[in-house]
């Protein structure tokens, strides 16, 4: 069984940093894509940023220039540098990985709650 657990969130001011980690377990083979997903209150699921197995990265517009994302391939472990956090990024964060491997495969984390506000 595969689990996803994330961590690094919290309650921030406007203007702060957050560093969101994902690690993962169970797993016998690097995941092609892992990625970050939020959602906040009343909206849906909206991609973050994603990176994939050959270090290709994408951001949501929303976040461009302002986070980063990251990953530790041996280990399926993946992080999400924010920076200049606005209260519209208030959300739960998701990691997520995803791939083929025989099969499709679609793992999801329970979410790490992101709140920003004075």
């Amino acid at each position: 069984q595969v689990y996803l657990v994330e961590s690094g969130g919290g309650l921030v001011h406007p203007g702060g940093s957050l560093r969101l980690s994902c690690v993962t377990s169970g797993s016998t083979f690097s995941f092609d894509s892992m990625a970050w997903y939020r959602q906040a209150p009343g909206k849906e699921r909206e991609l973050v940023a994603s990176i994939e197995s050959g270090g290709s990265v994408h951001y949501a517009d929303s976040v461009q220039g302002r986070f980063t994302i990251s990953r530790v391939k041996p280990k399926n472990s993946v992080y999400l540098q924010m920076n200049s956090l606005e209260p519209e990024d208030t959300a739960v964060y998701y990691c997520n990985a995803n791939g083929r491997r025989y099969t499709n495969y679609d793992y999801w984390g329970p979410g790490t709650q992101v709140t920003v506000s004075s």
